[in-house]
């Protein structure tokens, strides 16, 4: 049963990114966070045109290159249909960024290869995820929004954090599908059902539980990335 649940995520992934193509790439899965879903977004820098691989930003050294806000800034992040066709019809391939946190889901990532092990272990352990994006470097498991001081109270309580889970909370971003970015396409590892209202996420703390106690209990140490 896991192995046909398993292909029918990755079906899924690939159909939702088969229909955000049909409707018009960026623009289309950026009205469907919207306007659907009710999830603030807003286009990110994009990358510089002359080489598609560096940030369109002045700073030489950007470290999440293309995948940040600039112009607009990250408080301009809306939900406001007019707002984002306006955005996307004068910039089609930029990023689209959601700003974490409020009434937005939040997002606790951790690198690849760690991620792979720890979401087969939460399978095997019954744990229900929600949508997980992906880059070539990272996974992002979105969850229900927390507030700093709720997130400092659980790590506190823990014996032992990987230190290289990080999470991003209110006053964040995050891009999603099926954005370009200088670290290559983002995607979904497990994808939301198709023409669905806003995807069930789960809470910070079962995310955090299951995936510390699924690190340790297979051995794998998350690489500070």
């Amino acid at each position: 049963m896991r192995e046909i649940l398993g292909r029918r995520r990755r079906l899924l992934s690939w159909r939702w990114g088969r229909r955000a193509g049909r409707s018009t790439g960026q623009i289309g899965a950026a009205l469907t966070f919207a306007t659907a879903w009710r999830w603030p977004v807003l286009p990110g820098v994009g990358l510089d045109r002359r080489d598609g691989t560096r940030c369109a930003c002045p700073d030489p050294d950007c470290v999440v290159p293309g995948a940040h806000p600039l112009d607009p800034g990250l408080l301009a992040a809306t939900t406001d249909e007019r707002m984002v066709r306006w955005w996307w019809t004068n910039r089609p391939g930029a990023p689209v960024l959601l700003a974490t946190g409020g009434r937005a889901p939040c997002a606790v990532s951790l690198p690849v290869t760690a991620g792979v092990r720890a979401l087969a272990a939460l399978d095997e352990a019954g744990i229900r995820l929600g949508p997980v994006v992906a880059t070539e470097s990272r996974f992002y498991v979105l969850v229900a929004p927390y507030s700093l001081a709720r997130l400092g109270e659980l790590l506190y309580a823990k014996d032992y954090v990987p230190g290289s889970l990080r999470f991003h909370g209110e006053g964040g971003y995050l891009a999603l599908p099926p954005s370009g970015t200088g670290q290559g396409p983002v995607r979904w590892e497990r994808a939301p059902l198709p023409d669905s209202a806003a995807p069930w996420v789960p809470d910070v703390e079962a995310v955090v539980d299951a995936v510390v106690d699924a690190l340790t209990r297979t051995g794998v140490s998350a690489p500070e990335l």
